[in-house]
C-alpha cells in the first residue's frame, strides 16, 4: 500500500526535492496534498504532475488564483486557503506522512496538528522544536506519532545513535554537529558589517532559500540547531558541540563513552535526508550523487574557539544562553531572529546587526513557560513587537 503524504511547503527548497524523490519511487509514495505560501504557478505545475486530492496555499488570493487556474485546466485538485485548512490537512485521516518544510514559525501550528493527530511526521521546520519545545514534544508522545529529523545535521545524527532511544543518554557521550562555516568562513570578522544579502544568500556547499542562507552566514542556523537536538536527543546542552567542516561531507557526529566515533557521510545534497525519512526504516534511491572517495579532497576541521569565529559568529553561543534560561525563551530567540534577518534581507539593518537584534529582543522579553499553542503565539508575537523596536533603535 502506498504511503499517502502531505507536502507543506512544496514550492519551497526542501518540499521540491520532496516531490523529486517522491517521483522516483511512485509505487510506494503517493501525494495526498500540496501546500505553499504564494508560488501559485509552481503550485499548479506540481498539482499537473502529482495530482493531489488538496492544495492549500496561504492565503485567499493566491487561494483563488489558483482554484482558477486548477479549474481552467481541467484538474481535479480542490483548493483551500488559510491557516485552518493548513492544519485541516496536516491532521487529514488520510495523510499517513507529513513533511513538514514551511519556513519559520508559521509552520508550528500545522506541525502540532500533525504530531497531536499521531502522524509520522518528517520535521524539516526546525522552529517547530525551537519555538514549540516541550509542548511539541508532549504532543508527540501523547498521540504515538513518529518525529523524523529531516535537516541533514539531525538526520545524520539519528542515523549515528543507536537503535533504542532508552539507551541514549548512557551510551552517548556526546553529539558533534558540522557547520560548513557559510560564505564568510575566513572573512575577516572587522569587514562583515557591508556584507550585502546577495553575498550572504551565496553559500558555497548548499543551495537553500534566503532566510535559512542568511542563517548560515551567521551560523544562527547552528544555534538554532543545536537547540533543535537538545529537544531531540534528549541530552544536556554541554553534551552538544559544533565543529567547523567546510567541506560539508560529515554532516554530523555521535560519539560514543568509549571514545569511538561514528558519523553519517554523504553529498551535501537534501535528497538524501528526505529519502532516507520518507523510506525509513527502509533506504531507497535518493537521486543524489554517490560519494567519490578516490576523488574526494582532503575534509578539514576547526574548532569555534580558532581563527576568530567566536567574533565572526557571535550568535551560535546564544544557542546554549537560551536553553540555561526559562521555557519559551528559545522561541523569543527564534522571533528576533526572524525579524531580523527579514529586515536585513530588505535592507534596513547591516548584516552585523542581525546580532544586535537578537540579544536586545532577548534582554526585553521574559519568558515563561508556555502552555498552549496560544501562549506560544503571544510570546511569539511579543518577541517580534520587541525586534521590531530594536530596528528601529538602529535605524534612528
Amino acid at each position: 500500500m502506498k504511503q499517502r503524504i502531505a507536502v507543506l511547503g512544496s514550492t519551497g527548497s526542501v518540499g521540491v526535492n520532496t516531490l523529486d524523490v517522491i517521483a522516483r519511487h511512485r509505487d510506494r509514495f503517493e501525494v495526498f496534498a500540496l501546500s505553499a505560501a504564494t508560488q501559485v504557478d509552481l503550485m499548479l505545475q506540481q498539482c499537473a504532475k502529482f495530482k493531489p486530492s488538496f492544495a492549500v496555499m496561504a492565503a485567499e488570493g493566491p487561494g483563488r488564483e489558483l482554484a482558477y487556474k486548477v479549474q481552467a485546466g481541467g484538474l481535479a485538485t480542490q483548493v483551500l486557503w488559510g491557516q485552518g485548512a493548513l492544519e485541516e490537512i496536516a491532521a487529514h485521516e488520510s495523510v499517513d506522512t507529513v513533511m513538514a518544510a514551511i519556513v519559520g514559525a508559521a509552520g508550528l501550528a500545522s506541525c502540532l496538528a500533525a504530531a497531536r493527530a499521531g502522524k509520522r511526521l518528517l520535521l524539516a521546520n526546525k522552529e517547530a522544536l525551537v519555538v514549540g519545545g516541550e509542548l511539541f514534544l508532549d504532543a508527540v508522545r501523547g498521540s504515538g506519532a513518529k518525529l523524523l529529523p529531516i535537516d541533514s545535521e539531525h538526520s545524520a545524527i539519528f542515523q549515528s545513535l543507536p537503535e533504542d532511544p532508552a539507551t541514549w543518554d548512557a551510551r552517548v557521550e556526546k553529539i558533534i554537529l558540522t557547520a560548513s562555516g557559510g560564505p564568510f568562513r575566513t572573512r575577516e570578522p572587522h569587514t562583515l558589517r557591508g556584507v550585502t544579502p546577495e553575498e550572504a544568500c551565496a553559500h558555497p556547499n548548499w543551495v537553500m532559500g534566503r532566510k535559512i542562507s542568511v542563517d548560515s552566514a551567521t551560523m544562527m542556523n547552528k544555534a538554532l540547531e543545536v537547540i533543535e537536538a537538545r529537544f531531540l536527543f534528549g541530552l544536556a546542552p554541554q553534551r552538544l558541540e559544533v565543529v567547523i567542516h567546510p567541506q560539508s561531507v560529515i554532516h554530523s557526529m555521535v560519539q560514543y563513552r568509549d571514545a569511538s566515533v561514528v558519523a553519517q557521510l554523504g553529498t551535501p545534497d537534501m535528497r538524501v535526508p528526505i529519502a532516507y525519512g520518507l523510506a525509513w526504516p527502509d533506504r531507497v534511491a535518493s537521486g543524489a550523487q554517490a560519494l567519490d572517495f578516490h576523488t574526494l579532497a582532503d575534509m578539514s576541521f576547526e574548532s569555534i574557539d580558532s581563527r576568530g569565529h567566536r567574533e565572526r559568529f557571535p550568535g551560535l553561543t546564544l544557542a546554549w544562553d537560551v536553553l540555561a534560561a526559562p521555557p519559551g525563551t528559545t522561541a523569543v530567540l527564534n522571533a528576533a531572529n526572524e525579524v531580523a534577518v527579514a529586515a536585513f534581507l530588505e535592507r534596513q539593518i547591516r548584516f552585523d546587526q542581525i546580532h544586535q537584534v537578537n540579544v536586545a529582543t532577548l534582554e526585553a522579553v521574559t519568558a515563561s513557560k508556555p502552555e498552549s499553542l496560544e501562549d506560544l503565539l503571544g510570546l511569539d508575537a511579543r518577541s517580534r513587537e520587541a525586534a521590531g523596536r530594536a530596528i528601529s533603535r538602529l535605524g534612528a
